[in-house]
């Protein structure tokens, strides 16, 4: 590309933020990756960087909250300053936040149950975060026609054990889809989720029962197999094509045909 494009990625040093990062700077996009991770999980993104510097693509990776608003203004400032000096602007952004609460709206003992905090954390995260990263990257002139994505999952419109909190932030992460399709359709730029199958990450495994949705998903699919980060991050280069300027605001299923069996 004679012209830098940057892809952002929140939630980048794993599952899929991780293999889209990836896959993204082999098809020639510098990167910009949004991560909290403690020293133990450092062996993981070091490793992660070691990867994507061998593209030779330009990578900057921030270690802060996402969700907070005054760590998200900072790294918009720094992103500011990075892509004025470097040239270029946000193609792509990727939301992949996967923190969040889980538990059961209601127990026998009112302890154990979803309290409001942990609710509205988890909305904010997995949910609202993405709309607050949108309105400041295009107030700042950073985004250019471009390819907005929100990981979303089949627990919006499904009901698993302890998965109420997160599949309310599904359900509202699909609602801001819809709404930012349509405002900012006028600046050129595409809104879509990602509808991946089940997936053996590591969010997964702190949904209780995971094993069984693992198993049940292999019965389900078609290729009897679990989908991977690879197969959602291939069709996340693919769908990053500007040829799709028709096609917002959508749920996209990557499912391999999981979905299919019900």
């Amino acid at each position: 590309m004679s012209t830098r494009e940057w892809a952002l990625i929140l939630g980048v040093s794993s599952g899929f933020g991780a293999a889209s990062a990836i896959a993204l700077a082999k098809a020639g996009y510098d990167i910009l990756g949004v991560h909290l991770d403690t020293r133990s999980n450092q062996a993981r993104v070091d490793s992660l960087l070691d990867d994507l510097q061998e593209t030779g693509q330009q990578i900057r990776f921030f270690n802060q909250n996402a969700a907070s608003d005054e760590s998200r203004r900072g790294m918009i400032q720094a992103i500011n300053t990075l892509l004025s000096t470097e040239g270029g602007r946000i193609k792509i952004l990727l939301h992949s936040l996967a923190f969040g609460s889980l538990g059961n709206y209601i127990s026998e003992d009112k302890q154990q149950q979803i309290k409001r905090r942990q609710l509205e954390m988890t909305l904010d995260v997995m949910g609202n975060s993405l709309l607050y990263w949108v309105q400041d990257l295009e107030h700042s002139d950073l985004l250019d026609r471009a390819r907005i994505f929100a990981m979303t999952s089949a627990g919006s419109h499904r009901v698993w054990a302890s998965y109420g909190p997160v599949a309310a932030a599904k359900a509202t992460l699909e609602s801001h889809i819809r709404q930012l399709a349509v405002e900012l359709a006028p600046k050129g730029h595409t809104v879509n989720g990602i509808l991946a199958g089940v997936t053996d990450t590591p969010a997964l495994s702190k949904i209780p029962g995971s094993e069984t949705l693992k198993a049940d998903a292999i019965n389900r699919n078609p290729h009897q197999r679990l989908t991977t980060p690879k197969d959602v991050a291939r069709c996340l280069v693919a769908l990053s094509s500007q040829d799709t300027y028709w096609m917002t605001g959508n749920v996209i299923a990557v499912d391999g045909g999981e979905g299919l069996a019900g």
